[in-house]
């Protein structure tokens, strides 16, 4: 399905100011001929008179009919017309449009609501406060026909996946979209929203399993057959940009363009996230403690070599060893060392 557009038919405020000339003429047509052909005693001006105002009264039964045809758009909007049952056109671009009466309006995803921007108009916040079941709901319904062009935001519920190592993870992503193809979004897929928000749940379970969490040994992410350092939490943006051309690639026949696509939360699912954590922790601490030795260790050596180099002290093997223990045990404490002073001699 290819789209039509419908560019010239911005002859809204000619037809409107047409057909109201039309029927007020109708009016006066109809008022004139019945008041004159009571009164006349002349059979045939009488029936002259009648032809007018029955005449009259036709075009403004079927006068209104023309005003089924305006249309009004606002910048970023669109209307996809069919004519008894056939694709007719598009309606793009602000405008006071006027075409076929008898064209139809279609929007199937119109009263589908994913809580993303532009699902909720002013309309049915103003009828869900005012209460009014009417006008409200004529206005609302013609409203809701209109696609809208501007770049929309979907804001996915949280999904609980599995990572390329089998951990449980929780993870929300926000993809920002547009309709490109007015044509394909209507009549290539049932409701193109649902249809959005479904593939974007199977792109992020597809994706989220070529990833760790963090970063892990011996996985390869990029399907080159070496090992990498990609994970989930260390390379967002790599992540979200595949998530994005995932997306883009299952939507293109519905006429959507995926702009961007961001990882809005992540982390471990609640039943090993408190392991994870410790985990964690504990790899922090073995980090730390490394830093720790490998600094104690060069200070060491470096105490060493400036009491040989110095020629302050002349240490044999045992007195060294037992000096290396003694800083160590200082350096490398959790507390404050205790000194204790010797007053004696050395040896």
């Amino acid at each position: 399905m290819e789209e039509k557009l419908l560019k010239k038919k911005k002859h809204g405020l000619g037809v409107l100011l047409a057909d109201l000339v039309v029927l007020i003429a109708a009016i006066v047509l109809m008022i004139y001929g019945f008041s004159n052909g009571i009164g006349s005693d002349d059979k045939i001006t009488d029936t002259t008179y009648f032809t007018i105002g029955i005449v009259a009264t036709i075009v403004l039964c079927i006068g209104w009919i023309p005003l089924l045809g305006l249309k009004i758009l606002r910048p970023q909007e669109a209307y996809v017309l069919t004519l008894f049952g056939k694709y007719y056109g598009t309606l793009k671009g602000e405008g006071f449009y006027w075409v076929n009466p008898f064209c139809t309006a279609i929007n199937p995803a119109a009263s589908t609501k994913l809580s993303q921007s532009g699902d909720v108009n002013n309309l049915s916040r103003e009828l869900a406060a005012n209460k009014k079941t009417d006008s409200l709901h004529l206005e609302l319904s013609a409203y809701s026909k209109r696609i809208s062009l501007k770049i929309m935001t979907l804001s996915n519920s949280r999904q609980k996946i599995n990572d390329c190592l089998g951990n449980p993870i929780e993870i929300g992503i926000a993809v920002m979209w547009k309709v490109v193809d007015t044509a394909k979004a209507v009549f290539n897929v049932d409701n193109y929203k649902e249809y959005l928000s479904l593939q974007c749940d199977s792109a992020l379970r597809d994706i989220v399993r070529i990833y760790p969490y963090d970063v892990a040994e011996g996985v390869d992410t990029t399907g080159d057959g070496k090992p990498d350092e990609g994970s989930l939490r260390g390379s967002s943006e790599v992540v979200a940009e595949r998530i994005r051309d995932k997306i883009q690639s299952k939507v293109k026949e519905a006429g959507l363009e995926v702009v961007e696509a961001r990882i809005t939360y992540l982390a471990y699912s609640p039943e090993i996230a408190a392991v994870m954590l410790q985990r964690q922790q504990a790899s922090a601490i073995i980090d730390a403690r490394k830093m720790i030795v490998d600094g104690a260790v060069g200070m060491v050596e470096m105490a060493l070599e400036r009491l040989n180099n110095g020629g302050m002290v002349n240490l044999d093997e045992e007195r060294k060893a037992a000096m290396v223990s003694n800083l160590l045990v200082v350096l490398c404490g959790n507390k404050d060392a205790q000194p204790i002073v010797n007053s004696g001699s050395l040896y």
